[in-house]
C-alpha cells in the first residue's frame, strides 16, 4: 500500500472536498413546534351519565391524533398554509404532500393528554404557517365524526321505529279481534272457565235442590188435599188441623225464595272472592258478612209470611179444602219458577263445558296474540328511548365544555436551525475520506502485486532462481526519498489539520451563537 500512498492522498482529498461541500450546501432546518392540551374531563359527564350514549373521547382524541396526517388533511394543509403557490406540476404537488406526510410529527406526553405538533422547514416561516395549520385541524376536526354517525344513527332509529309503529298496530289489531270474536266466553271478575264452570255447577245443584224440595212439598199438599176430599165432613177439620200442624213444623227450605236465595249465593260469592285478597277487618269484607245477614233475615220474614199465609188460609176460606187448593196453587207456581231456574242453569253450565273444552285453543291463541304484542311493543319503546338518548347525545356534543382544546404553546420557530449538525458532518466526511484513501490504497495493491524478497518469490512460483540483483541507493536517491516522504506528510496532515481547524472554528461559531 505504501507504493500507492500519493493515490490515496488524492483520493483522501477529494473525498474530503466533495463530503465538505455536501456538507455545507445542505440547507438549515428550522423546526416550528406547539402544545395543545385535550381535557376530557367535563362535568357534564357525570351529570349526563344513563342519559345519553358518552362516546369514549379520550379514544377518539387518541385515534384523531394518530390519523390526523391523512393525505386529506395534508392538502388541507397545503392548501391553508399556502405552500401550493409554489407547486408548479401535479408531480410537485405530489412531492410536496409526500415531504409534509413524512415530516409532520404528532408526539404524545403519555396519559395527560398533551401533544406535541412539530415540522422542519428551510424556510421558518414555512415552517410556523404548517404547524399553525395542523393545530387548526386537529381541534376543528376533533368531534365531527361523531356528530355524523349521532346524526345516521337517528335516521336508522327512526326508519326502525316507524317499522315496529306498523307491526304494532296490526298486532293491537290481531288483538281486539280475538277479543271481539270470543266476547261471548270471555272470564268475568279474573276467573278462568274451570272456575265458572265449578261455579255454575254449584249452582245448578241448589236449584235442583230447591227443586226437589218443592216438588215434595207440592206433593204432600196434594195428598193431603185428596185425603181431605175423600174424609168425613168431621174428619176434614182434622185432616186440615194435621196439614196446618205438619206446615208448621217444616224448616225454612220447605218454602222456596229464589230470588232471597240467588241474591245470598251471589253475595257469597262476592264474599269468597273478597277474602282471596283481604283481611276480616276489611270494610269490604264486613259490608258484605252484613248484607248476607239482612237477606237472610229478609228470607226467614219470607218463610214465616209464607207459613202464616198457609196456616191462616183455611180458617180465612171456610173449609180446609179451599186453603189446601190455595197452597198447592202457591207450590206449583213455586215448582214451575225453580223448574225455569234449573234449566237456565243447566244452559248455562252446557255453554261453560263447552268453553272449557275450547278454552286451551283460546288461551294458547290469546298468549300468542300478547306474546307478540309485548315484544312489539317493547321494542318499540326501547327504540324510542334510544332515539331520545340519541338525540341528547347529539346535543351533548354540540353543548360547550364537553371537551376543551387548549393551546399550550403556540407555534414559533426555533431562533437557530436545529439541523443539519454540521460538525458532526464534518467529521463524519474527515473519516471518510481518510477511509477512501486508505482503501483506494488497498485496492491498488491488491490489484498490482509485488515481490519484496527472493523467498517470498521462491514460495509463491516454486521455481529455482537463478540469481537475484540489488538495488543500491545513492545520496541522492536518498535526499528524493526524504523530500517525498515530507511532501506525504506535508499533504495528508494538512488534510487533517484542515479538518481540525474547520472543526473548531464552527465549535467556537456555534457556541457564540448559542
Amino acid at each position: 500500500m505504501w507504493r500507492f500512498r500519493w493515490l490515496a492522498v488524492a483520493m483522501a482529498w477529494a473525498v474530503a472536498i466533495v463530503g465538505t461541500t455536501i456538507v455545507f450546501r445542505i440547507p438549515d432546518q428550522y423546526e416550528a413546534s406547539a402544545r395543545v392540551f385535550v381535557d376530557t374531563q367535563s362535568i357534564l359527564k357525570p351529570l349526563m351519565s344513563g342519559l345519553a350514549v358518552q362516546p369514549n373521547i379520550e379514544q377518539q382524541v387518541v385515534m384523531l391524533s394518530r390519523t390526523l396526517v391523512s393525505r386529506p388533511n395534508v392538502e388541507k394543509v397545503v392548501r391553508m398554509a399556502d405552500l401550493d403557490l409554489k407547486s408548479r406540476s401535479p408531480a410537485e404537488q405530489e412531492a410536496l404532500v409526500t415531504r409534509l406526510m413524512t415530516g409532520l410529527e404528532i408526539k404524545s406526553a403519555g396519559r395527560d393528554n398533551l401533544y406535541t405538533l412539530s415540522f422542519r422547514d428551510s424556510d421558518p416561516a414555512t415552517a410556523q404557517r404548517v404547524v399553525q395549520s395542523v393545530v387548526s385541524i386537529f381541534v376543528e376536526s376533533s368531534l365531527g365524526a361523531s356528530r355524523k354517525d349521532t346524526d345516521t344513527a337517528k335516521v336508522f332509529i327512526n326508519e326502525q321505529i316507524k317499522a315496529y309503529e306498523a307491526k304494532l298496530r296490526e298486532a293491537e289489531a290481531r288483538l281486539q279481534a280475538f277479543r271481539l270474536r270470543n266476547i261471548d266466553i270471555q272470564a268475568g271478575e279474573g276467573k278462568d272457565s274451570a272456575s265458572r264452570l265449578a261455579e255454575l255447577g254449584e249452582q245448578l245443584k241448589d236449584a235442583r235442590l230447591a227443586l226437589r224440595e218443592a216438588e215434595q212439598s207440592r206433593d204432600a199438599a196434594r195428598k193431603q188435599l185428596e185425603s181431605a176430599g175423600t174424609g168425613s165432613g168431621s174428619a176434614a177439620p182434622s185432616a186440615g188441623m194435621s196439614l196446618l200442624g205438619g206446615v208448621g213444623k217444616d224448616s225454612a227450605m220447605s218454602f222456596a225464595t229464589p230470588e232471597i236465595d240467588a241474591r245470598i249465593d251471589a253475595q257469597k260469592r262476592n264474599l269468597d272472592a273478597l277474602l282471596q285478597r283481604f283481611t276480616e277487618q276489611h270494610p269490604d269484607i264486613i259490608s258484605a258478612r252484613k248484607l248476607i245477614r239482612d237477606l237472610e233475615e229478609q228470607k226467614k220474614k219470607q218463610v214465616e209470611e209464607l207459613r202464616q199465609a198457609a196456616a191462616s188460609a183455611p180458617a180465612a176460606a171456610g173449609p180446609a179444602s179451599d186453603g189446601l187448593n190455595q197452597m198447592l196453587a202457591t207450590w206449583e207456581v213455586q215448582v214451575a219458577a225453580l223448574k225455569a231456574r234449573v234449566a237456565e242453569y243447566s244452559s248455562r253450565y252446557s255453554q261453560a263445558l263447552e268453553s272449557a273444552k275450547a278454552a286451551p285453543r283460546l288461551e294458547a291463541e290469546a298468549s300468542q296474540l300478547n306474546r307478540d304484542y309485548e315484544i312489539n311493543k317493547q321494542n318499540y319503546q326501547d327504540l324510542v328511548k334510544r332515539r331520545e338518548s340519541a338525540t341528547m347525545s347529539g346535543d351533548l356534543d354540540l353543548a360547550a365544555g364537553v371537551v376543551d382544546f387548549r393551546l399550550i404553546d403556540p407555534p414559533r420557530v426555533s431562533p437557530k436551525p436545529v439541523s443539519p449538525n454540521r460538525l458532526v458532518l464534518l467529521l463524519m466526511a474527515m473519516v471518510l475520506a481518510l477511509a477512501a484513501g486508505l482503501f483506494s490504497a488497498f485496492a491498488a495493491s491488491q490489484l498490482r502485486p509485488v515481490f519484496y524478497s527472493a523467498s517470498e518469490l521462491r514460495s509463491k512460483f516454486a521455481l529455482p532462481m537463478l540469481g537475484m540483483v540489488s538495488l543500491l541507493t545513492s545520496d541522492a536517491d536518498v535526499r528524493r526519498e526524504k523530500t517525498d516522504l515530507m511532501r506525504f506528510l506535508v499533504a495528508s496532515g494538512s488534510l487533517i489539520g484542515i479538518f481540525v481547524a474547520a472543526l473548531i472554528t464552527m465549535s467556537v461559531i456555534a457556541a457564540r451563537q448559542g
